[in-house]
């Protein structure tokens, strides 16, 4: 029986939680690192979670990307003359095993998230990032929901992701996971907070709603334009 940390989560997004993850390839010597991965295909899209490496394929669908397109417009339209930055996938988040970690290399965490922003810019590398964003958004699919909705949720907590979106296509909603409670006034800092992040109790929010990350309070998202993206276009 599949059992969700997550208790507060709709009956929806909980089947998917059980019904689908991606398949872990596994070395029968162990566990991978960054090092690892990197002489891997660059066709073949993997990602490491605690040194276990999960295909991302299949591509996700139409509609996945078409919700990924507008969102990323919404956040680089806001951040175009501010410090940080937006990224979307394929892009190299890389969490070191600890704190003190020294050596990217040896990282067993390496994740590709739909989109993030970095307000940090001396995370960033040639590949991606280093250490946490400050924000990470990701779209459920049906081959990757597990691991977005459990094993991503508490690798992101553990290593200082100080808010995580999880929107869900199939059902209209979005969760919000944040280190900042509830109608925060709060500013757009980017200082990362001490490590352990601890996320405040998320919050499920319906395609009516116009929603702000919290860590981003000026900026604003109007679901309804957000899951209205190919809901209905067909392929011919």
């Amino acid at each position: 029986m599949c059992r969700s940390r997550s208790a507060n989560i709709d009956n929806a997004n909980r089947t998917a939680h059980c019904m689908y993850m991606s398949i872990p390839k596994r070395d029968k010597e162990g566990l991978f690192t960054y090092s690892d991965y990197l002489t891997w295909p660059d066709d073949e899209r993997w990602e490491l979670i605690d040194g276990v490496a999960y295909d991302m394929s299949p591509a996700p669908e139409r509609r996945h990307q078409g919700v990924l397109a507008y969102l990323a417009s919404c956040f680089v339209n806001h951040f175009e003359n501010e410090a940080c930055s937006v990224y979307i996938a394929p892009f190299d988040v890389v969490l070191p095993n600890s704190e003190h970690a020294v050596k990217e290399e040896e990282s067993a965490n390496v994740v590709q998230p739909d989109l993030v922003v970095v307000c940090d810019s001396s995370k960033l590398t040639t590949r991606g990032c280093t250490g946490a964003p400050d924000f990470v958004l990701e779209i459920l699919s049906p081959s990757t929901a597990f691991k977005d909705m459990d094993d991503k949720l508490h690798l992101y907590e553990r290593h200082g992701v100080r808010e995580y979106w999880i929107l869900n296509p199939a059902n209209d909603t979005l969760i919000v996971y944040s280190v900042l409670p509830a109608a925060t006034e709060n500013t757009s800092s980017s200082h990362a907070p001490p490590l352990p992040v601890k996320y405040c109790k998320p919050v499920l929010h319906t395609s009516d709603e116009v929603v702000s990350p919290r860590v981003f309070p000026e900026l604003s998202i109007d679901l309804t334009r957000v899951f209205e993206r190919d809901r209905d276009r067909n392929p011919e």
